[in-house]
């Protein structure tokens, strides 16, 4: 499968993120992309700086015009298409949700992100309602897809979850990278815990992962920080944890190119899943064993 990764720095004009997206889908198309990813929140700015009642109004409906021409350039161009948008549900309930649209322009499913964080400059928990979904993974004409969002992929229980529920390969929209007030040392120990845990991800369930992330600096409206400087690093990896590809922190259209029948023999030689305990694993549920 080659899969089309477009990390993209974005601005305040809503309109010209997603016409600069458009053009590049279709770059990847053209260079033989029969999937393409996009970046977590990909038609603004990453607006959850701040908590601020006026960025509910760049929501959109799930049937709305935006999908729609989502929808189109998935058709004409006949790929896969995984986007993420800010879902308005109804009024005063909102989700963080991925939709995913086969080559055809039908509108193979949707996934609302699961794990919600709050914490400076990422303040989520204002905007977004956790997931109603659980986590499946959807059927498309390529395969099967674990789609899941960003904070989610510090979590390896939704990794195992969509591997035990069938899918091909995990998929991640992201939008992740330093506050300024983090020192270098740390901001290095970041980034390399984020690409480790996923590449974990894709050995402990013998899986692909395909990680899109945004890049660029992004300014904090409130003032209380100086901003996010998103990573970039948009990575594919394969079922052993190798890097098929990874781009560096600067704007980047890239196919790279996912043997899925590789899987298959890993699995082979290192059956995780038959040797699970699954008799002993009760307290997982429990928010922590005193």
């Amino acid at each position: 499968m080659k899969i089309g990764i477009i990390q993209q720095a974005n601005s305040a004009d809503v309109d010209n993120n997603r016409s600069r997206l458009i053009d590049k889908i279709g770059e990847c198309a053209a260079a033989g992309a029969q999937m393409v990813v996009l970046q977590e929140l990909h038609d603004s700015l990453y607006f959850c700086q701040q908590e601020s009642v006026t960025n509910f109004d760049l929501a959109v409906n799930l049937n709305g015009t935006e999908i729609d021409t989502y929808r189109k350039v998935a058709k004409l161009n006949g790929v896969v298409l995984v986007t993420s948008i800010f879902e308005k549900r109804a009024t005063g309930l909102y989700h963080n949700t991925a939709v995913v649209l086969d080559s055809d322009g039908s509108i193979a499913g949707y996934y609302r992100k699961m794990h919600i964080p709050d914490d400076p400059a990422y303040y989520e928990k204002f905007y977004f309602t956790p997931g109603d979904l659980g986590f499946k993974p959807i059927n498309t004409s390529l395969g099967r897809l674990g789609v899941l969002v960003c904070w989610d992929q510090w979590y390896p229980e939704a990794a195992r979850l969509m591997a035990l529920a069938g899918a091909d390969l995990l998929v991640y929209p992201t939008a992740i990278g330093t506050e300024s007030s983090d020192t270098a040392d740390e901001q290095s120990r970041q980034l390399e815990a984020w690409l480790t845990v996923q590449r974990g991800h894709a050995v402990a369930n013998g899986l692909p992962v395909v990680t899109v992330n945004r890049v660029g600096h992004e300014i904090d409206p409130s003032g209380q920080t100086g901003g996010i400087t998103f990573w970039g690093n948009s990575f594919v990896s394969g079922p052993q944890g190798e890097f098929l590809y990874r781009a560096d922190n600067k704007e980047t259209v890239a196919v790279a190119e996912v043997d899925l029948k590789r899987s298959e023999n890993v699995r082979r030689w290192w059956p995780f899943l038959r040797d699970r305990r699954i008799d002993e694993y009760g307290d997982i549920t429990r928010r922590f064993i005193d």
